[in-house]
């Protein structure tokens, strides 16, 4: 086997087994694999260490991921998705299944901000879990829909994921092509999704919620203040550089060629950040133990996403200077094998890696070798990127060992291995669908 092939089989190997079965920290993992890979370059291992390491200092996108962490944490320590999903609640609580429209709408809002399906299933359902099931849901479906949901948070963008994305496709793919190309890929999860929600409500017999449970839009708008203005902060940059607007500006005045030097990738996060900080300034600490409090707090978070993506991308550059592109054309230019098998293989690969990974983890350990696999075959990079993030999304229902599973059962009292079958069913398998579709060029993902 090619040197660089089985340099990223060693670095997988070693993903796995550091962190799935030895159970230890992710970052270290990334580290001891990083070292790992250095080593297929023999002698060279220090220069090739080096080399990746620096390359990785000057990746846009490692700054981009910590921006996007530290723009999560504020709008949750400021209380701002609690306000958005109140908005959410007025509008879907009153028609049958409400709570987990809820759920959904706020599974995309909450992924769309933070990029974590975990987290995404644990923010969102410790308020939809519990009312799913009071309201009339079995505890299973209602844990089935949460983790199910959970895997918003690597479907839409701004997400970690779609960060190490953009950074393996390099020069293949802009920034805002595949922000709005995952934007549309999201829109088919989550109406997938709501026509999952009416098929479960008619099969199982939900009814409405009382009208006394749900406070009305009137007031939940009033209470949530100027905080749906966060979402400006995504939107902005995007018409300024993607789309009629940016083309209307063009790149012949002083005006456009600014424009066209604006990196979506930081200013999104700093933008929101930015409003967040305004809108929930009355939140903000007002004493110095206050705010060392709230810098402090967001430290722990930082760091594991730094260290995993920086060494995830300096194991990227060591493959690549081994040769990883060259290895992987050389051997599927031997086989016989069109582009629509070669989408399904990429994607049962990514789903099976994804069971005991994060999605982060699992593009690290094999988003650049099934992004070379299908552009090889003919794939258009930015659905090739698109299609592997809806594949990476099905982190939150990938049983038996996702994080998502066991937090949606916590909050509704269901037993993990219950919603196993449910969710490769309902979930696992549409989202695989949706991803070879859209490789397949099938489903349309431009405007």
């Amino acid at each position: 086997m090619p040197i660089a092939l089985l340099a990223l089989c060693a670095f997988i190997a070693v993903i796995v087994t550091w962190n799935v079965v030895l159970r230890r920290n992710m970052g270290e993992a990334m580290l001891i694999g990083l070292l790992v890979t250095a080593l297929f370059a023999g002698t060279g291992a220090p220069r090739a260490l080096l080399d990746g390491m620096v390359g990785a200092l000057e990746h846009e996108v490692l700054f981009a991921a910590m921006a996007f962490v530290l723009m999560a944490y504020v709008i949750d320590r400021l209380g701002l998705i609690q306000r958005l999903l109140a908005i959410l609640n007025s509008v879907f609580g009153r028609l049958r299944g409400g709570p987990a429209l809820v759920d959904t709408a706020g599974s995309a809002v909450m992924g769309a901000l933070s990029g974590s399906n975990s987290g995404n299933t644990a923010a969102t359902g410790s308020f939809t879990g519990p009312w799913m099931v009071r309201s009339g849901w079995s505890p299973t479906r209602s844990a089935t829909m949460l983790a199910g949901n959970g895997g918003m948070g690597a479907a839409l963008p701004p997400s970690a994921s779609m960060v190490i994305m953009i950074g393996f496709a390099g020069s293949m793919v802009t920034t805002g092509q595949i922000y709005l190309a995952l934007l549309m890929a999201g829109i088919y999860q989550i109406v997938w999704r709501f026509l999952l929600i009416f098929w479960f409500v008619r099969r199982d017999g939900i009814t409405r919620v009382d009208d006394e449970a749900i406070t009305p839009l009137r007031a939940s708008v009033r209470a949530a203040g100027a905080a749906p203005l966060i979402m400006v902060g995504a939107f902005v940059p995007i018409l300024l550089t993607v789309g009629p607007l940016s083309d209307l500006l063009g790149t012949d005045t002083p005006l456009g060629d600014s424009l066209g030097d604006i990196s979506i990738l930081i200013w999104i996060p700093v933008l929101i950040t930015a409003i967040a900080l305004v809108v929930g300034r009355k939140q903000l600490p007002s004493t110095r133990a206050g705010w060392f409090d709230f810098t402090t707090g967001a430290m722990p978070r930082l760091a594991v996403i730094g260290s995993l993506l920086f060494f995830a991308v300096a194991a990227s550059e060591v493959l690549n200077g081994l040769g990883l592109a060259d290895d992987v054309d050389r051997i599927l230019g031997g086989l016989a094998i069109n582009q629509y098998v070669m989408v399904l293989l990429v994607a049962v690969l990514v789903a099976v890696v994804a069971g005991p990974l994060s999605s982060t983890a699992t593009l690290t350990a094999v988003g650049q070798v099934s992004l070379l696999a299908l552009v090889a075959v003919g794939v258009d990079p930015v659905l090739a990127v698109t299609a592997i993030l809806v594949f990476a999304s099905t982190e939150g229902s990938s049983p038996p060992a996702s994080g998502s599973i066991f937090v949606a059962a916590g909050l509704t009292g269901a037993k993990p291995e219950k919603t196993f079958v449910p969710l490769i069913v309902y979930f696992m398998l549409p989202v695989l669908l949706i991803g070879c579709l859209i490789a397949w060029g099938v489903l349309p993902v431009s405007l």
